[in-house]
């Protein structure tokens, strides 16, 4: 397909000449690079769905920072809500909308700590300033002052002011392995294109099912 083709001819899941419906990361990968040209902000962005100790969902956006074959993968810090919530029930759920392309993307399945080296790899690519934020930051705890952030961000300036700085012990990525990958794509009077790839467990095949807008 041409670069520089219209969005408007991008409609529909039913281009042949757009992508494989056949394997929902592929569909994906073609997708997100869509996104990636034409998304104003960041099209990384996705909503993290966890649930609370009461059952009571929680949402916050968080950036992707890799998928693939093994899941999709995010950082946070591990002490956060969302971080006990997710070493907690290891569920979760992502959703990503692009609305530059009037598509989005719905995830369900398990969460899994990605592993000490994958985190490190990934912590040492950040620049230096979120290398410090990540130590100084109680990410979810009450702020005591106003200035508590900026003197912990001071304070691990200086113990760190020279050579590398390590990951922080409760700073790491997550993988969402999907069970569900669900497609949707605007089409006019509520057209709309939903497209459902589902498997049972994570060595199942996927099960491919359109559904009523």
């Amino acid at each position: 397909m041409s670069e520089s083709a219209p969005i408007e001819h991008l409609a529909g899941l039913t281009s042949g000449d757009l992508i494989d419906a056949e394997e929902p990361l592929r569909l994906f990968a073609a997708w997100f690079e869509q996104a990636t040209r034409s998304e104003p902000r960041d099209p990384t962005a996705m909503s993290l769905a966890t649930v609370d100790t009461d059952g009571l969902p929680n949402v916050r956006m968080v950036l992707m920072k890799a998928f693939g074959e093994a899941g999709f993968v995010f950082y946070t810090n591990t002490d956060s809500q969302k971080g006990l919530e997710l070493d907690r029930d290891r569920k979760a759920a992502l959703l990503f909308h692009w609305k530059s392309i009037n598509r989005q993307v719905r995830l369900r399945g398990p969460v899994e700590r990605i592993d000490d080296a994958e985190a490190d790899a990934y912590f040492a690519t950040r620049p230096r300033l979120a290398q410090i934020g990540a130590w100084a930051s109680k990410q979810s705890a009450p702020l005591e002052s106003p200035h508590a952030f900026e003197k912990a961000i001071a304070l691990y300036a200086a113990k760190f002011a020279i050579g590398t700085i390590p990951r922080p012990p409760n700073w790491t990525g997550y993988r969402l392995r999907p069970l569900l990958i669900e497609f949707w794509q605007e089409r006019p009077f509520r057209l709309h294109d939903r497209l459902e790839f589902r498997r049972e467990t994570l060595d199942a095949p996927w099960r491919k099912t359109r559904l009523y807008p």
